[in-house]
């Protein structure tokens, strides 16, 4: 298995954001700043990394009939520590990645990728789609996340780089520019990846 195209595919030709449209809420969410951006794709991407690994280390001996429940407890062990190793050494992120932290447990994108590849392939190649994969979507969120950031108050990782007098466009910090900066994205990112297949 050609370990190069398995991570190139999870990042770019199977982005999960960009390609796939799946695990939106987060992206939607959570990327009013860098910083908030950068700790969700990281929290995913481990998230991603490990589950495939344990789900392929295992697929096995994980029962046909439940592998879905048994994909999501396995998930969750890692959410969980995630969230406990947010809040004990970073709880200004844990507060503010709240609610979207713990639902990395049912993010399509990490479902579908236990499902999909880590069920039916060997472990490196899952650990690789899972970093493909990962990568991918924390492009995503890093991108909305800088954009919102920069344009929509000036600043970037809470350090003002455009000038105090810069008014900020409101429209983008709030859900509704999220949404629709998104969408220009999508067209973007699609637009580059239907040229570079002419």
């Amino acid at each position: 298995m050609d370990l190069k195209k398995v991570f190139t595919n999870g990042m770019f030709k199977n982005n999960p954001i960009f390609m796939q449209l799946i695990g939106l809420c987060s992206v939607l969410a959570v990327t009013n700043t860098l910083l908030n951006s950068l700790a969700m794709g990281a929290a995913v991407t481990f998230v991603l990394i490990m589950s495939n690994f344990v789900v392929s280390a295992l697929r096995k001996v994980i029962p046909e009939k439940i592998r879905i429940p048994a994909f999501i407890v396995v998930i969750a062990t890692f959410v969980t520590l995630v969230e406990m190793v947010l809040h004990a050494y970073a709880g200004s992120i844990y507060e503010a990645l709240g609610i979207f932290l713990p639902l990395i447990v049912v993010n399509c994108a990490i479902l579908g990728e236990a499902e999909g590849f880590a069920y039916q392939n060997k472990v490196i190649p899952s650990i690789v789609d899972g970093l493909g994969t990962g990568f991918g979507y924390a492009l995503a969120v890093i991108c909305m996340g800088f954009i919102r950031e920069l344009f929509g108050s000036g600043t970037l990782l809470g350090i003002q780089l455009l000038p105090e007098s810069y008014p900020g466009i409101g429209f983008l910090v709030a859900p509704s520019g999220a949404f629709m900066l998104l969408g220009l994205l999508i067209a973007a990112y699609r637009s580059i990846m239907n040229r570079r297949k002419a």
